[in-house]
């Protein structure tokens, strides 16, 4: 029973993990890159790292007594990662250089077929893919982007051997990685044009690194750590399903406070949000604000006309010239697994099957795509996804034992069961009004139905995924 994992990100190495511990070991990670860590590998942008803390932000078969501070940095969270695969021993089983560009059922068979970039094939029984949400990268529709002269990349795709010191460099975008890595670039180029679509919604962090105390007494109580585990995941609890209005205000608040580190009144009101608090991803940071104090650093809220070869030109007319061009525009975060080509029973894809939108029972298992399982699926964005991820896989893990135990050729989930569950979570959804108000983010695919968000609690999708109900899969047994 032949099982790919596709990824060796965070969900590829838990669902490794827990098929070793199950004493699974004919799988194979399929990994694109040249090592292991996912969004943690590929996102080497400076200022990189979480805003979910790193207590809960790590797995719970792996806690780490010793993270520098609060929220760690991307390379501690990849070195974190690193360490989990060598710890229990995942790295024979990952195959890098191997990406995956698609998947075909054979009905005939009861396997997957699939073709590797490379053109070389590989067939399995299972395949659980662990390539999330942020893999397929978003690029501005501007004109001139192809004809600019200077040097231009993705956020995402951060050049090694590129040096930034003393150059006029734009960044366009203003979201997540624009915040952590605009006050660290702003240190080495001589100027940089910061391109603003929407302002965002920016809290302070608590991110004092502990001091050498407060490490030793983590080291020497696992039950603190589990503790501060605990205590986070509570936190977040009460928070990601706006329900408790006094601490959603206190956040906004918080925000609004944070914002005063702006010194001229004017640049000020350009960075204030005017969309409800919580409609996007909120985001956390101690230093973009307090950047634009320096002379070095301007914000743009002109919209962008086009690139030339040389310069950045806004809908006013002027044109700034640059020497770098930084896309800090994030990931088409609703594509999930059609980032690749999928087809399943009847020849039908993935695409087709989602043209309203990216859905699946529990975001794990899709109708038509027997034996076909995902980890940072469909409306499963919020809290820690490390958390999350945890409870997908366990929930995998018994269908792969079933598969197994019930000598099964195939399991699919009935069409009818998919459309009642998400029916519900589009009803929890609509119930959150934030997420209704309005703004643009990455939540919702071109239908306008929200795809990426879970509107509960992450101890309510534990619960869910914690027994799988036979009578929401129809089954077929080996021949």
């Amino acid at each position: 029973m032949r099982i790919a994992i596709l990824g060796a990100g965070p969900g590829g190495l838990c669902m490794a993990k827990r098929l070793l511990d199950a004493g699974h070991r004919d799988f194979v990670i399929l990994e694109k890159s040249d090592g292991v860590g996912g969004t943690w590998h590929r996102n080497r942008y400076p200022g990189c790292e979480c805003d979910v803390e790193s207590a809960l932000y790590s797995f719970s078969f792996a806690p780490k007594p010793d993270w520098s501070k609060p929220y760690a940095t991307q390379p501690e969270i990849l070195a974190y990662m690193q360490g989990v695969a060598e710890q229990f021993g995942l790295l024979p089983f990952v195959r890098f250089g191997a990406g995956v560009r698609r998947a075909e059922w054979d009905e005939a068979a009861a396997c997957w077929t699939l073709t590797l970039d490379s053109g070389a094939r590989e067939t399995a029984a299972i395949v659980v893919s662990a390539i999330g949400m942020f893999n397929a990268l978003a690029y501005p529709a501007i004109e001139g982007l192809d004809r600019f002269a200077g040097t231009l990349f993705h956020s995402a795709e951060w050049p090694a051997t590129h040096d930034l010191a003393d150059e006029r460099v734009a960044v366009i975008g203003s979201a997540a990685s624009a915040v952590q890595l605009v006050p660290e670039i702003r240190k080495v180029a001589r100027q940089v044009h910061l391109f603003q679509r929407t302002a965002n919604w920016i809290l302070p962090k608590e991110d004092v690194p502990y001091t050498a105390e407060q490490l030793e007494h983590f080291r020497r109580s696992p039950e603190a750590v589990a503790a501060r585990r605990a205590s986070v995941q509570a936190f977040l609890d009460e928070f990601i399903t706006f329900a408790n209005a006094k601490r959603i205000e206190s956040a906004r608040q918080a925000a609004i406070r944070n914002l005063e580190q702006v010194s001229d009144p004017i640049l000020r009101e350009k960075l204030r949000p005017t969309h409800a608090y919580g409609c996007k991803r909120g985001l956390l940071s101690n230093d973009y604000y307090p950047a634009f104090n320096q002379p070095n650093l301007e914000l743009v809220t002109e919209p962008i006309a086009r690139l030339e070869a040389h310069a950045v030109v806004t809908t006013d007319g002027r044109a700034r010239e640059v020497d770098s061009v930084i896309l800090a525009t994030g990931f088409d975060a609703t594509r999930f697994l059609s980032a690749i080509e999928v087809v399943g029973r009847g020849g039908r894809s993935i695409e087709a099957a989602w043209r309203d939108g990216a859905e699946a029972y529990l975001g794990i298992t899709t109708s038509g795509f027997p034996n076909l399982f995902m980890l940072y699926g469909p409306n499963t964005n919020n809290g820690s996804i490390l958390a999350m991820i945890e409870s997908q896989v366990e929930h995998v893990l018994g269908h792969v034992q079933r598969i197994a135990r019930e000598g099964l050729a195939w399991i699919d989930v009935r069409p009818e069961a998919m459309a009642a569950y998400n029916e519900e979570i589009q009803r929890g959804i609509a119930a959150i009004g934030v997420w209704q108000s309005g703004c643009n983010g990455y939540y919702r695919s071109p239908s306008g139905r929200v795809v990426t968000q879970w509107p509960f609690t992450m101890a309510e999708f534990q619960r869910r995924t914690a027994r799988i109900d036979p009578e929401v899969f129809e089954v077929a047994a080996r021949s």
